[in-house]
């Protein structure tokens, strides 16, 4: 027979346990989401009142349409304009004040910027390299007195400072920093420069500010010669050695912000950042409705590349030949030109030096300095040389700039030299010469007679000093104070300088290393080391030599803080990627004692005072 199965069931004391367990559980997990729920919609709510100028927004369309797959410019870095998403614009910004629709400033006129529709001035802003934000006004009101500041998109500030007005256009510039906090937006607004350092920056549908130029595609630079017009243009021939044919653009020429109503011309030369074109027929503004903007506004002029049907950005602007050439009242037979910035300290000694040699214009063109440079300049025109500088801000442009200047002054020097404020051209054969002369160059440098010479460009090999056991800048000068420098191992590596006979040099303005490709019909003269060196103060002492760290001023030279082409020629021994002194500075390459240059200086130019022997330096 078999047993009864025995059921076990929970007493009634237990059921209730179990049952108060789980509803206990089912009401916090109700709070928990309930909870959620109200921080979600509250964020949401709070985020949405807070970004209602912006959310409704939509970035303005790309004024450079986007090129097809196989576009034969793919390699080009071209400044996109996307519209952005909702989440790519939460940017917590504050209710700006209520403001007049015509105008970026607020009634009270707090702010230097303002674009008003009946004024033709306007103000551009450009991200330079190292989150620098290059400002350009027309505004006649904004100068080097004023402390202005650069109002960001989220109202971060930071300082503006003064950095010299373009000797062009005549517009004023400033420089500030991208605040760190708007690094991480997108896109990146032009700034407000205004008066107060609390200011607020427009918002809402109107006051669609621009987005910021992008330095690595721009077209920044004109200048006219009697014959054509040649442009300066950043981001289209970005590799040494190759350049896009001319036939491939255009020039346009225009008036306001609309480059498809413009007047083309062909470019005819296209080399490096430099293309030349023909000028504008301007009596063809009749035929694009532009006769009435000629007489009021400033004309334009970019790089059109049709296939692509997109112009490049531009800050440069058209100017006839009359306006954009030096007036000088004679033509200088030597004449010395040299990128420069922050060379206050060393200026005089290397002007004295080639002035009394031979060299009777200096032309500096000045890449953003922010020392005393000016002053050294007016101390040293005051004592009767001729130093002139010509404010050019763009970054890694050394080549741009020798071009420019090849053109610029061809009718004021019959030869440039282009030589560093580092760098002292000497020759062995004056060391019996008991005093300087200013015809020191022209008798041991350059040709006899130019009629009958086919000589176009001087060849000067140089001489690379080290830092001679110095920690500071020696008191006597450069000179004087580094005369340990490397042994010359293999000829055919070492650096040269040059002198350039300026009408010999070809229309393409292509220069590279300090020597230009010459006409047709000339040649180039290389002097052998017993006639002529260049002592090079390239590794001087550690704080002067860490400023290189800024940046190089070559386009086609990697920064010193790039990792890459560790082992090129353009990088020095030894050094790695950041600003840190190497062991034993001080006495590195030094493999060579040459005091040749140091000795007839002394002879040269050091005077007995009361208080001892010192140089006019």
């Amino acid at each position: 027979m078999a047993k009864p199965s025995l059921s076990i069931s929970p007493t009634p004391s237990l059921n209730s346990l179990i049952a108060s367990e789980s509803a206990l559980r089912r009401r916090i997990r109700t709070a928990v989401l309930l909870a959620s729920s109200v921080l979600f919609v509250s964020l949401y709510l709070y985020l949405h009142l807070r970004l209602n100028p912006l959310v409704n927004h939509r970035s303005p369309s790309p004024t450079y349409a986007k090129p097809d797959d196989n576009s034969y410019l793919s390699h080009i870095t071209i400044p996109r304009f996307p519209i952005f998403t909702d989440r790519q614009q939460l940017v917590v910004i504050e209710p700006e004040p209520e403001t007049e629709p015509e105008t970026w400033s607020r009634s009270h006129g707090a702010s230097v910027l303002e674009v008003a529709d009946e004024t033709e001035e306007t103000t551009v802003a450009i991200l330079f390299p190292d989150w620098e934000v290059f400002i350009v006004t027309d505004h006649s009101s904004a100068g080097p007195g004023e402390e202005l500041h650069c109002v960001f998109q989220n109202n971060k500030t930071s300082p503006a400072r003064f950095a010299g007005a373009l000797p062009f256009s005549n517009q004023t510039t400033f420089l500030c920093l991208l605040h760190s906090s708007v690094r991480r937006l997108r896109p990146f607004y032009q700034p407000l420069l205004s008066r107060f350092p609390h200011d607020h920056y427009p918002a809402g549908p109107n006051h669609q500010p621009p987005e910021l130029l992008r330095w690595t595609f721009l077209a920044y630079e004109s200048l006219s010669t009697e014959d054509d017009v040649v442009l300066f243009v950043k981001g289209v021939n970005n590799r040494q050695g190759m350049n896009h044919p001319p036939s491939e653009f255009n020039c346009v020429f225009f008036w306001g912000d609309d480059p498809s109503v413009a007047i083309r011309t062909e470019v005819t030369n296209s080399a490096q950042e430099v293309f030349r074109c023909a000028h504008p027929d301007l009596s063809a503004a009749a035929s694009i409705g532009s006769e009435g903007m000629i007489e009021k506004s400033r004309i334009k002029i970019s790089l059109e590349i049709p296939r692509e049907k997109r112009f490049i950005p531009t800050v440069a602007y058209y100017a006839p030949k009359s306006v954009s050439s030096p007036r000088t009242t004679s033509k200088s037979m030597t004449c010395a030109s040299t990128m420069v910035y922050n060379v206050a300290k060393f200026l005089r000694e290397w002007v004295i030096y080639h002035s009394r040699i031979g060299v009777e214009r200096f032309l500096l063109y000045d890449n953003g300095s922010d020392d005393d440079l000016k002053a050294a300049v007016d101390e040293l025109n005051g004592e009767g040389y001729d130093v002139r500088t010509i404010l050019w801000p763009w970054p890694k442009t050394q080549e741009a700039g020798f071009s420019h200047s090849a053109v610029y002054y061809r009718d004021s020097c019959t030869w440039m030299m282009y030589l560093d404020v580092d760098e002292f051209v000497y020759s062995p054969s004056w060391d019996d010469q008991e005093q300087p002369s200013h015809q020191l160059i022209e008798r041991s440098f350059l040709p006899g007679n130019l009629s009958q010479s086919n000589i176009g460009q001087v060849s000067i090999n140089c001489n690379d000093f080290g830092p001679s056991g110095w920690r500071t800048h020696p008191a006597e000068g450069v000179t004087q104070g580094y005369t340990c420098r490397r042994r010359i191992k293999e000829r055919l590596e070492q650096r040269h300088k040059s002198i350039v006979r300026l009408e010999a040099v070809e229309p393409s303005l292509l220069n590279a290393i300090h020597h230009f490709s010459l006409r047709e019909g000339y040649r180039a003269w290389q002097l052998g080391l017993e006639a002529a060196v260049v002592n090079h103060y390239k590794y001087q002492a550690w704080p002067e030599f860490r400023t290189k760290f800024r940046r190089r001023v070559s386009a086609y030279v990697v920064d010193w803080t790039q990792a890459v082409n560790p082992t090129s020629k353009d990088r020095t021994p030894g050094l790695g990627f950041m600003p840190i002194e190497p062991m034993d500075w001080t006495n590195k390459f030094c493999e060579v004692t040459d005091e040749g240059l140091k000795l007839l200086v002394r002879r040269w130019f050091r005077r007995r005072t009361t208080s001892g022997f010192l140089m006019p330096w």
